[in-house]
């Protein structure tokens, strides 16, 4: 029996297809392998079927390979982010009134902006619902400097995490174990094979973390330099744009800047060390590339926010002890003792206290900053590996950075760890991290680029 296929039912087959029931995660490689653009529906087929286990490891792999080097168009790259975001828990932040503001740094050395610039921001009226993550390798995490406030929780149902931002007007969590759980899959896959080192891979995963977490602008510190996973300018700025542009494509007001990491930020490197900074800064008296970075990040911030010509406000949070005060009461909200905010005296002082010492006279040239989170990692401050545990009381305090003149026998750095036979390694990991000339070197930068939906914008010093 011959079947005569009419016009009507070859559509409905093509519309079928089209719709991916039909569809092999096969076809969508070989597409991607020739550089072709893949639907909507295809990378949505992909996504779906990799977390739930249809798609094998050997085919996302493959996949991920091909994007590497054919790269993505901005719409497959908003729509692999909306898949991700979309495989798990979408934060409502509703419930919260006014603009809400997310921030999100791409990671360094030193950076705790994040704890300056979320209670001088909740001061002036932008409610700040902040989910971090930890530190890994030779970068420092948000959540593990929080956590070495006694007591302190960053884990919280959302209920109560709302609560607090309605109260308090801040709160920094841990991220969701249901955040984007596609984003946690891929990138475990993307770590060993090689294509960790994709921009629009990178933006996607970044993008849909932040999409999920619910807020209504978003404000991104592009790190670039030695001690960022980005370490060019040019790179960092295509980055940045990329994950601009995904903001703006889905309805969220995206603001990024690119920002230096070839010098560590502010002089302490570890959790408690970093803590105790923070609150320097928010007295006002912090080091002075931190204090300025942060002021720029909470302008753009409070802009985003919905505050015009918010600088003297912020200003006045620190000058007035608001700010100050505005961080203890989120740490008493997260069930931390905020008697160590008011007073860091409190905070244990780790049991072996070294001076390092520099061997010969010059000017510091350059820091390897990757090497120096590595030395305050060696020292028990990091983890390497997701389960380690941290010793929050380690860590490095910077006596000098670039541009810097240093006679033979000057204290450099001091280090703090629980355990002396850490120093050797760390020791000998932070000299080597330094480079010393007779020269002195051009000042740092601390600021290269505004990107936003406008454009990039590079900026000069």
């Amino acid at each position: 029996m011959i079947v005569k296929i009419t016009w009507n039912f070859k559509l409905k087959i093509t519309q079928f297809l089209a719709k991916g029931l039909f569809m092999r995660a096969y076809d969508v490689i070989a597409k991607k392998k020739i550089g072709k653009e893949l639907s909507d529906e295809e990378i949505k087929f992909v996504v779906e079927g990799f977390t739930k286990g249809s798609i094998p490891d050997y085919q996302m792999s493959a996949l991920l390979m091909a994007i590497c080097i054919k790269g993505m168009t901005k719409k497959e790259t908003a729509t692999l982010t909306l898949c991700m975001a979309n495989s798990g828990d979408i934060v409502d932040l509703s419930s919260i009134s006014g603009i809400k503001v997310d921030k999100h740094s791409t990671g360094g050395v030193g950076d705790k902006t994040t704890l300056v610039i979320s209670p001088m921001v909740a001061t002036i009226g932008v409610p700040i619902a902040k989910m971090s993550g930890r530190g890994l390798g030779h970068t420092g995490g948000t959540v593990d400097k929080l956590e070495s406030i006694p007591n302190l929780k960053t884990s919280f149902e959302k209920d109560d995490f709302i609560n607090i931002v309605n109260e308090v007007g801040v709160c920094v969590a841990g991220q969701s174990g249901n955040l984007a759980p596609a984003d946690k899959k891929i990138y475990a896959l993307r770590d060993v094979t090689a294509t960790v080192d994709s921009i629009p891979l990178i933006a996607a995963s970044i993008m849909s973390k932040k999409i999920a977490a619910g807020s209504d602008a978003i404000l991104l510190d592009v790190k670039t330099g030695s001690g960022a996973f980005m370490k060019t300018v040019e790179d960092s700025i295509a980055l940045a744009q990329a994950m601009v542009d995904i903001g703006e494509s889905v309805g969220r007001n995206t603001v990024a800047l690119v920002t230096n990491m070839d010098i560590p930020l502010g002089n302490a490197i570890g959790n408690t060390l970093e803590i105790i900074e923070v609150v320097e800064t928010l007295q006002g008296s912090g080091p002075h590339d931190l204090t300025e970075i942060s002021m720029i990040l909470a302008k753009e911030m409070s802009i985003l926010g919905g505050k015009e010509n918010p600088e003297e406000l912020l200003k006045s949070s620190l000058t007035s002890g608001d700010a100050l005060n505005k961080l203890s009461e989120m740490v008493r909200a997260q069930g931390g003792n905020q008697e160590f905010v008011l007073d860091t005296s409190k905070f244990d002082v780790a049991s072996v206290i070294y001076e390092v010492k520099i061997s010969e006279t010059g000017y510091i040239y350059k820091m390897d900053t990757e090497g120096l989170g590595i030395a305050s990692s060696l020292l028990g401050a990091g983890r390497e590996t997701e389960g380690s545990d941290i010793d929050f009381s380690a860590g490095i305090m910077l006596k000098a950075k670039t541009g810097d003149k240093v006679q033979a026998g000057d204290t450099i750095a001091i280090f703090h760890t629980s355990d002396e036979n850490k120093i050797s390694a760390a020791e000998e990991k932070f000299m080597s991290s330094l480079t010393i000339k007779g020269e002195k070197p051009e000042p740092v930068q601390l600021i290269y680029a505004r990107i936003d939906k406008s454009g990039v914008k590079r900026l000069r010093d």
